[in-house]
């Protein structure tokens, strides 16, 4: 017998709602003239009726959308339907990014160009936080010239620094480093206006856009001396500013191998985070994305999996399935699957996600935008170690490894376009490219890409970077199994132990390749106690393993209360 439930009536005013939208074309022309809240509320219904093309035509007005932009208290719900729109192949950012530049064109009047500044900074943040940066990207720049046509006041500059803030983190997160270099020199420009005005500007979040922007280029120096510049700021930095702060400085921390400090920043940062936005919110999601690099670098790499995961989930639930943002969180799971599965050789599900991003870039980007080249390299990776785990001696395993060859050529040739050869993201293609030949059986051609490798991190970074240690450590597998140099590899593997020592201690899981890599040294050159030596060290390894692995199950203190940013700010900085 069916379970009576019961069901409470709806609201008079969502029936209200409802009613009207079933009556949308008699009340058309006159909804505009209703409040922003209201209105907002009528085109959310159109958004969950999926009356999708109603909804097109009227955001895709500029003076309609300038309205719900103001409805800052329903930001998500506005970020669902308009991605809702670009999903189904709707141009309402490039019209509306077209209608804003067109609205520039011939302004008179200040207090006209105020309102058009004013709306030009909100859409252009808007469609960056939507992940539609080059149409974000266009209304900036539009703005921009506006604010530089105004008299330079105070309060005008200080717009137009605003305005260089956010262009700044829409031209990096989008690889548009020429565009960046402009918008980077002018904010310092102003920012020496500003201060022979005496006009009181916080810069936490400029110098965070600064450090950004050299993070992207790999300029890991002076993305860390930005970071702690916006650092010692922060505490009078406005909250939701702030939690860009403290991640990005987390970030430029880990490339600094400073990971005590990182740590503490990352996991502020999604403390923070969580208190301010709640765990739903994309913010969250990329504070988790950060945290897990963190973790990923720091060597803990099954808990950096699970942040990854849950950060794909929320911009999945807020971007839908073809979206940059989206794209992105499928290249950083993919990696750390990667990595995670290193020793397993369980490979299908890093595949599946590097696909993923692939195709949501293929399908958004020019086919020569740098975006590709990083997640092609990380496809490459995946596919060469399912060659040679699951198909060896296969005719499969050539197939693929070709395969893995034109893609990390194709990033080569993206990365060299942009930086050039001496960068460290360049480096990092010809290490690729080293192991990959390595396993192409392409001995002499692997060690002169390993040594290109080696040469550019190590002019770019010291001789005792990470980096270093990994390329190193490379062309030392390489001389010690294929090419029987066992002398220089034994060198080689010395050097990057005491690399791997030095930054991470004796649990550092890529210990365990060097010590075997030794072992072999010494068993081919008939080393009996070296051997006994090495073996004692790779046992001793596997148990700090074991206590690292039982580290690494409490929880991530992720529901942790957040600190004031003032305390915050001071451990940071005084953290060795």
């Amino acid at each position: 017998m069916a379970t009576n439930v019961l069901r409470l009536p709806d609201s008079l005013y969502n029936l209200g709602v409802s009613a009207v939208i079933s009556n949308y074309n008699n009340f058309k022309n006159d909804l505009r003239t209703l409040p922003e809240s209201l209105l907002f509320d009528l085109y959310h219904k159109l958004y969950l009726d999926k009356r999708l093309c109603l909804l097109s035509g009227e955001f895709s007005d500029l003076d309609v959308f300038a309205r719900m932009l103001k409805v800052t208290n329903r930001r998500l719900h506005l970020l669902k339907s308009f991605q809702s729109l670009m999903d189904h192949d709707s141009r309402v950012a490039q019209d509306l990014a077209l209608s804003y530049q067109m609205r520039c064109v011939g302004l008179n009047g200040c207090q006209c160009k105020e309102s058009t500044i004013d709306l030009g900074l909100r859409l252009g943040g808007f469609l960056s936080d939507a992940g539609w940066f080059a149409e974000s990207e266009r209304v900036l720049l539009a703005c921009k010239e506006l604010c530089q046509s105004t008299d330079p006041t105070g309060p005008n500059l200080r717009k137009l620094l605003e305005c260089c803030h956010k262009l700044l983190r829409t031209q990096a997160a989008f690889c548009q480093f020429a565009g960046a270099q402009k918008s980077y020199q002018l904010a310092l420009e102003v920012v020496a206006q500003l201060q022979n005005l005496q006009e009181p500007t916080n810069l936490s979040g400029l110098f965070t856009e600064f450090s950004v922007l050299h993070f992207s280029r790999s300029e890991y120096d002076e993305a860390h001396r930005w970071s702690l510049q916006a650092l010692r700021r922060v505490h009078n930095a406005p909250v939701r500013l702030a939690v860009d702060v403290l991640r990005q400085a987390a970030k430029a921390c880990v490339l600094k191998r400073e990971f005590r400090r990182a740590g503490l920043l990352a996991k502020q940062a999604v403390c923070l985070t969580r208190d301010v936005y709640n765990t739903d919110h994309p913010k969250y999601a990329d504070a988790l994305l950060d945290y897990g690099f963190y973790l990923l670098n720091f060597d803990c790499i099954r808990q950096s999996v699970a942040l990854y995961e849950m950060a794909l989930d929320i911009r999945k639930a807020m971007f839908g399935k073809v979206n940059l943002h989206v794209a992105v969180a499928h290249e950083d799971l993919a990696y750390a699957l990667y990595v995670h599965e290193y020793s397993s050789g369980r490979f299908l599900k890093a595949r599946e996600h590097a696909d993923k991003a692939i195709a949501i870039m293929e399908r958004l980007l020019p086919e020569d935008h740098l975006m590709l080249a990083s997640v092609k390299r990380v496809k490459a990776l995946i596919l060469e170690e399912i060659a040679l785990d699951t198909m060896i001696h296969n005719s499969g395993m050539n197939i693929l490894l070709s395969k893995a060859e034109e893609l990390h050529q194709s990033a080569l040739k993206l990365a060299v376009a942009t930086f050039g050869e001496k960068n460290v993201q360049t480096a990092k293609h010809f290490g690729n490219l080293g192991r990959l030949y390595q396993s192409m059986k392409k001995f002499q051609e692997a060690e002169i890409m390993h040594l290109k490798a080696i040469a550019i991190k190590e002019e770019l970074l010291g001789c005792d970077d990470y980096e270093v240690g990994l390329s190193i450590g490379h062309l030392a597998s390489l001389y010690n199994y294929h090419m029987k140099k066992y002398r220089k590899a034994e060198q080689l593997y010395y050097r990057s132990i005491g690399i791997s020592l030095k930054l991470f201690g004796e649990n550092y899981s890529g210990l365990e390749y060097d010590y075997r890599g030794l072992m072999h040294v010494y068993h081919e050159l008939k080393d009996v106690e070296k051997v006994a030596e090495y073996q004692y060290l790779l046992n001793n390894w596997r148990l700090h393993r074991e206590m690292h692995a039982q580290k690494e199950d409490p929880p991530l203190g992720l529901f942790e209360p957040a600190l004031p940013l003032q305390t915050l700010a001071e451990q940071a900085l005084c953290t060795d």
